[in-house]
């Protein structure tokens, strides 16, 4: 860095939470410029920062817990209409049909979402269609 002229460098770490880090890093040609009155306002800008990069963190974090939560209903509503399919097809209770659907899924080395589409798309109306308002 001495090669590109530094001379001066402050980090100030931004107060966040959990696993998430961010820093401040600042440059500067001119030595000690990160003392006194300068050094006070980064400290102040990081301080105030902080707070919306907590609340950004946060948000991001809650957005993709909703997106998980949300495909796995529509993943386990796909598989619920499989079993009650099978159930049907095979007078069998709910646990007997979703051993049948797993048999399947493990025996063909596929996904046990893929398989339980398969099965209600071989009703021949389509794939099937979920929907959840979150």
């Amino acid at each position: 860095m001495i090669a590109q002229g530094v001379r001066s460098v402050a980090a100030l770490p931004f107060r966040l939470e959990g696993e998430t880090k961010a820093t401040l890093l600042l440059y500067s040609r001119r030595a000690r410029r990160f003392e006194g009155r300068m050094l006070k306002f980064a400290e102040d800008f990081v301080s105030q920062t902080s707070l919306a990069l907590r609340l950004a963190v946060r948000f991001a974090h809650y957005s993709e817990t909703a997106a998980n939560l949300r495909a796995t209903l529509e993943s386990r509503t796909v598989i619920d209409m499989a079993v009650g399919i099978i159930m049907a097809q095979n007078r069998c209770s709910q646990q007997d049909a979703f051993d049948i659907l797993r048999a399947a899924s493990s025996t063909r080395n596929s996904k046990l979402h893929d398989v339980a589409a398969a099965v209600v798309k071989s009703l021949g109306q389509g794939p099937a269609r979920t929907h959840y308002d979150g």
